[in-house]
């Protein structure tokens, strides 16, 4: 078994800046206005070096988004025992509140219906999550039920974003988790 090379601190730093540089650039303009020269700029890297790391900034908008996809699965799977049918785990409506201040950005990358290269990340990592619990719990229908879930928390949240289900954090976060708590009731 080999293990995987230890991150580079420098690159790991560069990131790090572009991905701030970028976050600060969406919240005064739309992606699609953000050039690669100013971001740079922001950042104080050079050109070459932001597409040593990135393709285009549409794959470090993903990368500085990553964090959104780990937070909803961790809020997604942050109760123990038996979970309450109605009301979602305290993690899940912080988690959907915690959106405010990207929420242009998040809209752009992840459009309704839940496609788009965010919703491609969260629907693979969530998925992959679930799979893994249902088979761990011996589930049967656990591929079933691990892509219907991703696919559900996935549309809901663009569709919640994009402002077509309305409802404040706690509302939607309570809708969605007895959908998906019925879901997981299903065999």
């Amino acid at each position: 078994m080999t293990r995987a090379e230890p991150e580079d601190p420098r690159a790991a730093r560069t990131r790090a800046r572009l991905r701030e540089a970028l976050l600060q650039e969406c919240a005064e303009r739309p992606l699609a206005e953000v050039g690669v020269a100013a971001l740079v700029r922001r950042a104080g890297v050079g050109r070459a070096t932001f597409y040593v790391h990135y393709a285009d900034l549409e794959a470090l908008a993903v990368d500085a988004c990553a964090d959104v996809v780990r937070e909803a699965v961790e809020a997604l799977h942050a109760w123990r025992g038996r979970p309450d049918p109605v009301r979602a785990p305290a993690a899940l409506p912080a988690f959907f509140a915690s959106l405010t201040p990207h929420l242009p950005l998040y809209r752009t990358l992840l459009p309704p219906g839940g496609g788009g290269p965010l919703g491609q990340v969260l629907y693979r990592d969530l998925r992959a999550y679930s799979l893994r619990e249902r088979e761990r719990a011996g589930a049967r229908d656990a591929p079933l039920i691990a892509s219907a879930v991703a696919a559900t928390f996935t549309a809901v949240l663009a569709d919640w974003l994009h402002d077509t289900l309305p409802g404040t954090p706690t509302e939607i976060a309570d809708q969605v988790w007895q959908v998906l708590v019925a879901l997981h009731a299903s065999r």
